[in-house]
């Protein structure tokens, strides 16, 4: 044979007839398992079915009683369509919690933290609307599944971590409501600086300054210590050390601080920036270069902006930036070639 040939392997027929009929007697078998206690119930056997007898079949076993909860029967069907509210319910909250955020509260509201929280509360109110409708649907007291909830949190919910859960979810909910952060909210939490990405049920998503996405739990921000740099006021006040020589002018050292000040573009002017010395070191006077920032996203870089131009300006005044020195005196050094020739004449005495 010369080059390649589609070698085409044959394909095995699936008999989905005799699938589905398998599938029938194995639901048909646990449901009479389920109903012994019961003889008033009967099944249609699945020997030789036409379509019409299946969907006829299909319509009694949907319809036949699982169980009751307070005398009202749950049937199969019923159980479907309360999987399907649920979901239902979850993605039109998602729905609507996306189309309010991005489209309809953005027209009325800038702040984009309070978009997020009234968003994101008309998705729990839509999903705890649907929960209900679906309880009430398939016949579930509330009442009494609320005791059950409660119980299971508090006792045996312990082991699964129920209280936990619920923890974090309370959180949330005070998160949401009291707004100490807030979406794009600069923040501080166990060590890793970051900005608030969402606020989800049971945890929030900060995104860290090297772009990693960190997940707290929501008990985080309210049973510990945390730095919010963005909390009423975006603006920072930022700190630069910079050390200069003893010999150096002061009143040029000053001036060089205040230029670089005054020439830049990325700090507000209100407040007035301020230059001071603070302490006398080993080897330098330690001043310091105080500014505010608009934004305090943007101290890392405007730092970066403000300690180029330091260097470059003080270079251009002849101000010396020193590095750390020690002096070191020895007392009653001797050289070596007069402590050998002492050596030598004790030696010759000794003799």
């Amino acid at each position: 044979m010369t080059g390649k040939e589609n070698v085409k392997l044959p394909v095995p027929k699936i008999k989905y007839s005799v699938i589905l009929s398998d599938l029938f007697i194995f639901i048909e078998i646990n449901l009479k398992k389920l109903m012994q206690a019961d003889s008033t119930q009967s099944l249609p056997t699945m020997k030789d079915l036409t379509p019409s007898e299946i969907f006829d079949y299909l319509g009694t076993l949907f319809n036949t009683t699982l169980f009751e909860l307070k005398d009202t029967p749950v049937t199969l069907l019923s159980i479907c369509i309360f999987i399907f509210f649920l979901i239902g319910f979850t993605y039109l909250g998602s729905f609507v919690k996306r189309i309010l955020n991005n489209k309809v509260l953005p027209r009325f509201i800038k702040d984009p933290g309070l978009r997020f929280t009234l968003s994101r509360m008309t998705q729990y109110v839509v999903m705890i609307i649907g929960m209900l409708v679906s309880f009430q649907f398939v016949g579930v007291d509330l009442t009494g599944l609320a005791v059950i909830f409660g119980f299971l949190s508090v006792g045996i919910g312990i082991g699964f971590g129920l209280q936990n859960i619920t923890s974090n979810f309370i959180s949330g909910l005070i998160v949401l409501f009291e707004r100490p952060i807030s979406i794009g909210d600069r923040v501080l939490v166990n060590d890793i600086e970051g900005d608030v990405q969402e606020i989800n049920i049971r945890s929030t998503t900060v995104r860290s300054i090297n772009n990693i996405s960190v997940i707290v739990p929501n008990s985080e921000f309210i049973s510990k210590n945390v730095v919010n740099y963005s909390y009423g006021d975006p603006t920072y006040r930022l700190v630069i050390d910079v050390g200069v020589a003893y010999g150096s002018d002061l009143d040029l050292v000053l001036k060089a601080l205040n230029e670089v000040a005054e020439e830049s573009d990325s700090i507000l002017h209100t407040p007035k920036h301020d230059v001071h010395l603070r302490s006398f070191g080993d080897s330098s006077w330690n001043m310091k270069l105080i500014v505010w920032v608009g934004n305090v996203k943007e101290h890392y870089s405007i730092l970066n902006e403000l300690n180029q131009a330091i260097v470059r300006k003080f270079r251009a005044y002849d101000i010396e930036i020193p590095f750390p020195q020690r002096d070191i005196n020895f007392r009653n050094a001797m050289p070596k070639n007069e402590e050998v020739k002492g050596e030598k004449k004790e030696v010759k005495s000794g003799e």
